[in-house]
């Protein structure tokens, strides 16, 4: 039966066509993020066009555990530079406690962040691969949209590029919905169009496709780690999937489209407007 509903309007972003000059400062910023492209962006639109663009418009902030991103721009951070850790760690006092006899002290979640940064740097082999340039920022243009990447270490040869990622176990199963078969922490997160992107970036600024590898590292109380290699024809199937989502996703982005609810995720739950009455047998998919 249905029900009487309010069709929602899209909104598009007036400014999105102003020229912007990208930098550390606002590599993040929503303006950058209507302007470029990005993995980030993109696999948010892959998951929910309706959250992502509100999200977009600054109508909606994700829920998320704040402390497990700090805890990964802490990781980040130290292997970037002195500097910037430094920098990094004088920006967020709330990372240390403030009573009790732990009183300036790092909280737990960022003393385990130390013994992640311990386990990577006391493997000469981690150490030796992860040597090159840290946080470049690449533009270029992809299946005609202007994309943007942050480069974690890319190898002064150019034969090779890094990505740090923090996961709960390396070798922890994972489900993708529609699959019958676990899969890895990487694949479930899809990194690979991550990696794909960046060697796309990295080919139309330097003319080369090297090699993408990203350095694992576990939060458990005594962390596992790992290099890992992203296949070529894993980032070939990626690259199909950016161009087979791209048409859809910028219509939606400019507001040719009304951006797709996946009925699903925190944002469709809190903004529902019921439009039918359903049977007890569709509950479960």
């Amino acid at each position: 039966m249905l029900l009487g509903q309010t069709l929602p309007t899209t909104q598009t972003q007036e400014n999105s066509q102003i020229s912007l000059t990208v930098n550390k400062d606002n590599y993040y910023s929503l303006d950058t993020s209507f302007k470029y492209q990005s993995a980030t962006w993109f696999k948010k639109f892959l998951t929910c066009e309706a959250e992502a663009m509100a999200e977009l418009q600054g109508k909606w902030t994700p829920r998320g555990d704040p402390t497990a991103l700090l805890v990964g721009n802490y990781l980040h951070s130290y292997f970037e530079s002195k500097q910037a850790h430094e920098s990094f760690v004088k920006g967020h006092p709330e990372m240390f406690s403030t009573r009790g006899s732990s009183k300036g002290q790092l909280k737990a979640p960022y003393k385990q962040a130390d013994a992640m940064i311990k386990t990577l740097e006391s493997d000469e082999a981690i150490m030796r691969l992860y040597q090159g340039n840290k946080e470049e920022i690449l533009t270029g243009d992809i299946f005609g949209v202007e994309w943007i990447g942050k480069l974690d270490c890319f190898d002064s040869t150019k034969s090779f590029f890094c990505d740090l990622k923090t996961t709960q176990s390396l070798r922890k199963k994972y489900w993708k919905p529609g699959e019958r078969q676990p899969t890895s922490f990487i694949d479930a997160y899809n990194y690979q169009l991550q990696m794909a992107v960046y060697q796309e970036l990295i080919y139309q600024n330097y003319g080369t496709r090297p090699r993408a590898f990203i350095i694992a590292v576990t939060k458990e109380d005594i962390p596992d780690h790992e290099p890992i290699e992203v296949p070529q024809y894993r980032m070939d199937e990626a690259m199909e999937e950016i161009h087979d989502s791209t048409k859809r996703i910028e219509a939606v982005k400019s507001g040719q489209v009304r951006p797709h609810r996946c009925e699903k995720c925190d944002y469709c739950r809190a903004t529902k407007k019921v439009a039918t009455i359903i049977s007890m047998d569709e509950l479960i998919d």
